[in-house]
């Protein structure tokens, strides 16, 4: 831009009053200015694009393609992921035409993403490769990898290739990784760490120790949230040492002390310095501390069971503790904590570590002797679908024992069962007018992709 234009841009920042200049002559004449620079610019040189690749994909039926413009335009948009994960389980491409509407989607809903990977087909990451705003599509796999996917493919294929390795031969896939380690990018490192979560094992255990010096914070945190799961890693036992000095016995209860500082091996073992916005750091480096040490030394160190510990009373700092060890069950994996802390708290985290059976009839008991609110709709998202039989017979009893009064929530529970009931139930509520209308939607949408 010319001076006259930064001298107006400053005059704008500083304020039309201070220089006293009138405001609406300063963007008339930045006004002209603009116009003045753009009309003294050649424009340029430019080539059309290569024309799209042949798609490999079959399209989606007509009928299905012509729901799928339907829920775009609004209604029933809500069963847009459950189209898509079945579009891309039968790998069938969408219609070309709704292709820029379902990759703006994906451009605010990440979980889409590896789903649009697949129906948007060949034309879609031609998109992408055109529209910066797209070019998340490329991170994703569009199919099963080639054998040359490791040394050519795009990041989503080079990480398709990996997890495939790492499923058949986890230690294969670790040295391969390790080889060219450095020559990948941070975003890359990050994401292959915490592939290794599929078959992680004591063998492991060196590489990941290693990458706790990588530069960017990303890697160190999946490297150490993956060493948190291994009781026997040298992580896990520096976390045990630094727990024992945090909570120990005090007669009938627990007592707590912070840490006093984070050091420099606190911090290289992932325990982050900076807490959030408006949380003591001392509880931010107890609450970490806690969540990254082994499930498995507080038993032995406390002298108490897992349902014991955390029914336990706690001097100072509980909040802190208690986080500590959900954060440490759902990073551990650790079904019988889960189920400990979720009987003391039901969170809907926690369920996510439970096997789906018992996940659902956990939810199942909480319904039939909870009142339906924010917190058990929020506690419901949790449990995928679709729902086992006696969460939707749960459920059911609970929607028609309030149908004389139709508060919020129980609106909002019939939109929840509508997405999470096996939609093959739909001639059996056509009591519950908008949840049959729901359920039959989908069942006609699976049946049209079948």
């Amino acid at each position: 831009m010319t001076r006259a234009w930064e001298e107006l841009v400053a005059t704008a920042l500083v304020g039309a009053e201070r220089r006293a200049v009138d405001p609406a002559g300063l963007l008339e004449e930045a006004a002209v200015e603009l116009v003045r620079a753009r009309a003294g610019r050649r424009p340029g040189k430019a080539r059309p694009p290569a024309a799209a690749p042949p798609e490999t994909l079959p399209p989606v039926p007509r009928a299905a393609a012509d729901r799928l413009a339907r829920m775009l335009a609004g209604p029933r948009s809500r069963f847009l992921p459950e189209w898509l994960a079945l579009a891309a389980a039968r790998r069938l491409r969408a219609p070309a035409r709704l292709l820029p509407e379902l990759l703006d989607l994906g451009v605010k809903d990440r979980s889409i993403r590896p789903h649009l990977g697949v129906v948007a087909g060949a034309r879609g990451r031609w998109l992408a490769e055109l529209n910066p705003a797209w070019s998340y599509l490329l991170a994703e796999a569009g199919g099963p990898p080639g054998e040359d996917a490791w040394e050519t493919g795009t990041p989503g294929e080079r990480r398709a290739y990996f997890a495939a390795l790492r499923a058949r031969h986890p230690a294969q896939a670790r040295e391969l990784l390790e080889r060219g380690w450095r020559a990948e990018t941070p975003e890359d490192r990050a994401a292959f760490v915490a592939m290794l979560a599929d078959g992680l094992g004591m063998d492991d255990e060196p590489f990941l120790e290693a990458a706790l010096d990588d530069p960017r914070r990303e890697v160190r945190q999946a490297a150490a949230g993956l060493l948190a799961r291994l009781p026997g890693s040298r992580l896990g036992v520096r976390m045990a040492e630094r727990a024992s000095r945090c909570l120990a016995r005090d007669g009938t209860g627990l007592r707590a002390e912070p840490p006093p500082e984070c050091d420099a091996a606190m911090a290289r073992d992932g325990v982050r310095r900076r807490p959030p916005s408006g949380t003591d750091p001392q509880g931010w480096w107890l609450q970490q501390v806690i969540a990254h040490t082994p499930l498995s030394f507080w038993p032995a160190h406390l002298g108490l069971t897992p349902e014991e510990i955390v029914r336990a009373r706690i001097d100072g700092w509980e909040r802190e503790v208690r986080m500590g060890w959900v954060r440490a069950a759902i990073l551990q994996r650790d079904a019988a904590w889960a189920r400990a802390l979720f009987q003391a708290d039901p969170l809907t985290d926690l369920l996510a570590v439970l096997p789906p059976e018992e996940r659902s009839d956990l939810a199942a008991e909480l319904i039939r002797g909870r009142p339906v609110d924010g917190q058990m709709i929020m506690m419901l998202g949790g449990v995928a679908g679709p729902w086992g039989p006696r969460l939707t017979e749960a459920v059911l009893d609970r929607i028609r024992g309030d149908a004389d009064r139709r508060p919020w929530s129980v609106t909002e529970l019939i939109n929840l069962a509508g997405e999470r009931i096996d939609p093959a139930l739909h001639p059996g509520v056509t009591d519950i007018p908008e949840l049959a209308d729901a359920l039959r939607f989908r069942f006609e949408m699976a049946k049209e992709l079948s």
